[in-house]
């Protein structure tokens, strides 16, 4: 990990990044659950999960959010911070042993609502697959981001 300053203006609408990928394993969605008090068996029975029509447990969407967006976190911006997250879409589940990929797009830069002179909002749309090439997940990760100069 580095440090980068990359104010609003440096960043392009289409740039894209690739974020590595990562094997979901059944230690993870214990942890999950252990932190987050989910203990929902559709993700720790497998008993249970084996009479449903998805056949086998599946991770929670929260714990693949959380992995996907620390995927996306290579680098230190003390320019950028971020300012939230919206139209976050589990699209199809992820399996115990399922390997996902992340990819990020810069979609939209705007001027903050309060701050238009000193800072501006940059949507970065997070795109998570599985192995078999399907999407998982989908949200736009927004980031407040410093102005040049300002």
């Amino acid at each position: 990990m580095q440090t980068i300053d990359r104010w609003l203006e440096d960043y392009e609408i289409g740039e894209t990044r690739d974020c590595g990928s990562r094997t979901i394993t059944e230690a993870d969605i214990v942890l999950h659950a252990g932190q987050t008090g989910d203990f929902f068996p559709h993700h720790m029975d497998a008993h249970w999960c084996a009479t449903q029509p998805i056949g086998q447990r599946i991770a929670h969407g929260t714990l693949i959010m959380s992995v996907a967006v620390g995927m996306t976190a290579a680098d230190i911006n003390p320019q950028s911070m971020s300012y939230g997250y919206d139209r976050i879409r589990f699209t199809a589940p992820v399996f115990i042993g399922d390997t996902i990929s992340v990819t990020a797009t810069i979609t939209e830069k705007v001027d903050h609502p309060r701050r238009p002179e000193t800072h501006g909002v940059m949507h970065e749309l997070v795109t998570v697959t599985n192995h078999r090439g399907e999407t998982v997940l989908v949200l736009t990760h927004l980031y407040l981001v410093n102005r040049r100069g300002a």
